[in-house]
């Protein structure tokens, strides 16, 4: 290390932050939006480097979606300081005001290099990642050349029909997420034993959309580290981001390792990050078909975690079914009726599903009251009985995610009912369920411990019926014997709970 080297009076981080400011200060915010693209702070870029497990010897890294180069810099100022010997860096950035900036940051990297004798090699890449990728990956005999991967991808969908999805198939990936697609391409291109740290959106540690991309992640490679922020607006508070980040460090072809550290903060700046030690098999539990990722933080989630995905049954198991509402009023919006009407059948919308009941018809409600009945609404109906209900869409700020209201059949006299697609409903094979089975499903679902373990669970604030057969439940018969020590009528979660927690004990 040369004298110049000791004498930093800067951190390379600190530098590279001023730009990152400046230029995001810059950035078309119409541009920033089509794009979906949030820069990392400093503090958010050490935390990433900061799981790397090696930086001794040679480094191919790859930085996609670099921005003004945030990620690579942190790799190189930990690299220089750990043994690196060289550091061939590529980045990728479409964004013009993004390039000029992070050619500043490279050069910047390169004097670092320099000054601890650390041979450096750079190229940015002004072209779309996902394109680029793939014509690589079809090359005959392609062979992966990088050895680190750190990404902070864009986050936007990817339409159905869209190009880059039809460019994601050519080479084996489904990914309805621009961030899955980045993540996995970035995978395919690592070297075996290659290590990967990106930041992302939580939503893909469960339901359906995420399914192939789970199960690719999974099967390349090793999840050693994830770290969560106890904060929902803790990663990118300048940018007003609201989903819920994690962070999270791979091996490409590593066998899976038995633990999982997890950390969690309550911001990138947190100094002391709670650290907790779960074995592989409560994270990916075996019985769960969709791989889902379940995250604890501590050893009372972890007693949760257990207790709640160790009942005994699954939805199929107790006969039962989750389906999604079959009507979608903007598709029939001409047999929709603000009044229930002759000729027409009650529709539950999520505004009728009031404090865990169901309170209908609604009068000056936003959402209409009833559907007509005719030959093109008879497919959009179920015959009317008794169904557990629940909103697949929750506010961030509501106190539970899953609220699960009854639906009786007496609400009207009629033969079947409507249910809007942002409703989920339980069911027997289509068929309306036995009132003491719905009345212990509805304790269930309305418990703080089934709240708690869904939120570890999920990452977000929708409710899918994905998610919903995911859940363990008790039996058929500890269910009906919930359901006979419910005693009464309105609401009380303290009711709910002590049902819960006193059944599971004896079970």
């Amino acid at each position: 290390m040369t004298e110049a080297a000791t004498q930093l009076p800067i951190s390379l981080n600190i530098l590279v932050d001023s730009i990152r400011e400046a230029a995001n200060s810059a950035l078309d915010e119409t541009l920033r939006s089509k794009l979906g693209q949030f820069m990392s702070s400093s503090a958010v870029s050490e935390l990433m480097a900061n799981l790397f497990e090696s930086y001794v010897g040679e480094h191919e890294i790859l930085d996609a979606g670099a921005g003004v180069g945030s990620l690579t810099a942190a790799f190189v100022q930990n690299a220089t300081l750990n043994g690196a010997k060289s550091i061939s860096s590529t980045c990728y950035e479409v964004s013009e005001v993004m390039v000029h900036n992070l050619i500043q940051v490279l050069d910047l990297c390169k004097i670092r290099a320099m000054e601890f004798e650390v041979n450096w090699q750079q190229k940015i890449i002004e072209s779309d990642f996902i394109q680029a990728s793939v014509e690589q990956l079809l090359i005959e005999n392609y062979s992966p050349k990088y050895n680190k991967a750190i990404l902070n991808p864009p986050y936007l969908k990817i339409a159905a029909k869209g190009s880059e999805r039809a460019l994601l198939q050519k080479v084996g990936i489904e990914a309805s997420n621009l961030y899955s697609a980045f993540v996995a391409l970035a995978i395919k291109q690592l070297k075996s034993g290659g290590e990967l740290v990106a930041i992302t959106p939580r939503s893909f540690c469960n339901g359906p959309y995420f399914n192939d991309f789970r199960k690719q992640m999974l099967d390349e490679c090793s999840l050693n580290k994830i770290h969560v922020f106890n904060s929902r607006k803790s990663a990118f508070k300048a940018d007003n981001v609201l989903q819920e980040n994690i962070i999270y460090h791979l091996t490409k072809g590593e066998t899976q390792r038995k633990v999982v550290t997890v950390y969690s903060s309550t911001c990138a700046n947190d100094i002391n990050p709670t650290i907790f030690e779960v074995p592989f098999d409560e994270i990916v539990k075996s019985n769960n078909p969709d791989l889902f990722i379940h995250i604890v933080t501590n050893e009372q989630e972890r007693e949760l975690a257990n207790k709640a995905g160790g009942l005994p049954c699954s939805l199929s198991d107790l006969g039962i079914q989750v389906s999604t509402g079959k009507v979608v009023d903007f598709r029939t919006r001409e047999n929709l009726s603000m009044e229930y009407i002759s000729n027409s059948v009650p529709l539950i919308f999520p505004q009728h599903l009031q404090n865990c009941s169901i309170v209908w018809p609604i009068t000056k409600a936003k959402k209409p009251n009833a559907l007509i009945v005719n030959e093109a609404t008879n497919n959009l109906m179920v015959p009317n009985g008794i169904y557990v209900l629940t909103r697949r869409l929750t506010a961030k700020e509501e106190k539970r995610r899953i609220v699960a209201s009854i639906y009786y059949p007496d609400i009207a006299n009629v033969d079947t009912v409507g249910f809007d697609n942002k409703i989920n409903y339980f069911h027997a094979n289509g068929k309306p369920l036995d009132i003491s089975l719905a009345k212990g499903l509805w304790v269930f679902l309305n418990s703080t411990l089934i709240d708690k373990y869904f939120r570890q669970m999920n990452g977000h604030t929708q409710v899918n019926a994905t998610d919903l057969r995911a859940l363990r439940y008790p039996t058929r018969e500890q269910l009906e014997e919930i359901a006979n020590q419910v005693d009464f009528d309105e609401f009380e979660q303290t009711k709910i709970d002590e049902i819960i927690n006193q059944s599971l004990q004896l079970m």
